[in-house]
């Protein structure tokens, strides 16, 4: 094991601040690391509710985004790892979020319901 690896098992995310276009880690040795949002393109097409909830995990070797299925590691940040992951699996990935999102546009319990009467009428109409 080199000595890099040797001394990045000590340092560990502590928490995550992510904004329109980066994501920074304040670590345990007192660092904060930035990073552009364009090396992780779930987080980038992320909610800004998505993106904040957020959960270390590991003791803090990594961070978890379950709404986006996204997870990186502390190591990764540091070293400046872009995401992995192929153009082809984005893509799928954007495709279940449009379908989702037609679903949930479709299928709106709030606009099922009916209006609630108010008022003298009530009583007769309800």
């Amino acid at each position: 094991m080199s000595s890099l690896s040797l001394k990045m098992q000590a340092v560990n995310a502590l928490r995550a601040t992510i904004t329109e276009d980066s994501l920074a880690v304040d670590l345990s040795d007192g660092r904060t690391v930035s990073v552009p949002l364009v090396w992780y393109p779930r987080l980038l097409h992320g909610s800004p509710r998505e993106r904040n909830n957020w959960r270390l995990i590991a003791g803090g070797e990594g961070i978890h985004w379950p709404d986006l299925d996204e997870d990186l590691s502390v190591e990764g940040i540091i070293l400046g790892r872009a995401s992995g992951e192929s153009q082809a699996s984005l893509k799928r990935w954007l495709e279940t979020r449009k379908v989702g999102a037609r679903r949930n546009r479709v299928h709106n319990p709030k606009s099922a319901r009916r209006p609630t009467r108010v008022g003298s009428h009530a009583a007769r109409h309800n």
